[in-house]
């Protein structure tokens, strides 16, 4: 068959380039530390705004879903990303610190539906043996999207060497944008009406009641599956606020924490389409896969961030800010090579959350409230790390709560590995997630 705008890929691409124009722009921002500006400060605490918000309406957001469909709920989500963008733009001309923290709450109630709406198709989309390629290909896309705008905050800010905030013409370009991912969501089509090739339909339960969505999100905290996966959620973004603010915020010059970051989210694509790959090779059952992709991300990471504890002895939160530049050449590509691992590893990280989610369930609805669920306790450890940063907390400190933070994930993750069957449970009721734990 030709090409369908109602078939499952066409709808993950779609959203991919949604969120390469929306999260991905706001990711290249996040990642200069301070959303770009010198005084990092009012950067921080909009992130802990964003991210206490998102927690809560991460969790809700899958009722919302549920009701408003996809298409309405990612386009709100995508005007949350503009307004935060505009408030940082107009804090280079009026210092309003605190609409950029207000931007940053509102942000996280958007970024709350959009992600949890992007999480349900991603996993409920595809046939269970691609479950792992349509993770792949939508990290690939969202990434480009920082990619793209680290190319042009690299291109705009060249020949800027001292600290400075980004100019007006950077934000402007990131809106236009955003503004093209906005439109492009009212695209999307109805879950409904979305197709496999064969003419099967998504799985998607009827929407109960508002009391009935609210009583299924709340039955997550006593599903053991999701219980056991709360450590690895809780780390899955703890570590940006020590990435962007700590690493490369605070160690190189404005300019080369772009060129940084083209190359952290060039390294994401990559991690995440091989890593799914690997999720996705039909010669072993999913158990397997499940127990091999767990090894693979733990050795990738204990190496990566033992190397980062060597790195970090090299400047202290006490120091005047090194402001390193690419120009120094060799003395560069160590902590380059270091920045690209932790943005691989991280692609990793998240591929597997999803496939381990995906695993358990091919219906929209149920995926929509597992996605919001692991959004609220990932961006918990997000405002929690965000503060850390924020109150000048010592830099060795923030990379240790990292690291051990991703080795407790672990035992629970191979808890639920080791439980993974090959085929997902197709007829659970909302009513009955809770008793039929035991049969997955």
């Amino acid at each position: 068959m030709g090409f369908r705008w109602t078939s499952p890929l066409a709808q993950v691409l779609a959203v991919g380039v949604i969120c390469l124009c929306c999260p991905g722009m706001f990711n290249a921002l996040n990642s200069l530390g301070g959303g770009g500006q010198v005084d990092s400060k009012v950067g921080q605490n909009a992130n802990v705004a964003l991210y206490t918000c998102f927690a809560i309406f991460g969790l809700l957001s899958g009722a919302i879903h549920n009701k408003l469909g996809p298409k309405w709920t990612i386009f709100i989500g995508c005007l949350a990303y503009i307004l935060y963008v505009g408030s940082l733009l107009c804090y280079n001309h009026t210092q309003a610190g605190a609409f950029t923290i207000a931007s940053g709450g509102i942000l996280g109630i958007g970024a709350g539906m959009l992600w949890t709406a992007q999480g349900a198709m991603m996993m409920a989309y595809p046939r269970e043996q691609d479950k792992g390629k349509f993770i792949g290909y939508f990290w690939a896309i969202f990434n480009m999207g920082a990619v793209l705008g680290s190319v042009i905050a690299l291109a705009i800010n060249f020949n800027v060497t001292e600290p400075q905030s980004l100019g007006d013409p950077t934000y402007i370009v990131f809106l236009v944008i955003m503004g093209i991912g906005a439109l492009t969501a009212l695209s999307l089509a109805p879950a409904s009406s979305v197709t496999h090739s064969n003419g099967d339909h998504i799985k998607i339960q009827e929407f109960p009641t508002w009391t009935g969505e609210i009583k299924a999100i709340l039955k997550l905290f006593l599903e053991w599956r999701m219980v056991v996966l709360i450590p690895m959620f809780l780390s899955s973004n703890w570590f940006y606020s020590y990435h962007f603010s700590t690493v490369n915020g605070r160690y190189f010059s404005i300019r080369t924490q772009s060129l940084n970051n083209i190359l952290y989210w060039a390294s994401q694509i990559g991690g995440s389409y091989s890593f799914a790959r690997v999720l996705d090779y039909q010669g072993v059952n999913r158990r397997t896969r499940a127990l091999w992709g767990l090894a693979i991300i733990s050795v990738a990471f204990i190496a990566t961030w033992v190397g980062g504890i060597f790195f970090q002895r090299t400047f202290t939160v006490d120091m005047p800010k090194p402001n390193h530049d690419f120009s120094e050449g060799a003395s560069y590509i160590g902590p380059l090579f270091l920045y690209m691992f932790y943005g691989l590893n991280d692609a990793a990280w998240q591929t597997y959350i999803y496939w381990m989610m995906g695993a358990m369930s091919n219906d929209a609805t149920v995926l929509s409230r597992y996605a919001g669920f692991y959004k609220c306790i990932q961006s918990c450890g997000a405002a929690i790390s965000w503060r850390i940063n924020a109150v000048g907390t010592p830099y060795m400190t923030e990379l240790i709560i990292c690291f051990a933070l991703l080795g407790l994930s672990v035992p629970g993750a191979l808890f639920l590995a080791a439980r993974i069957q090959d085929h997902s449970e197709e007829d659970l009721e909302p009513e009955k997630d809770s008793q039929d734990m035991d049969k997955f």
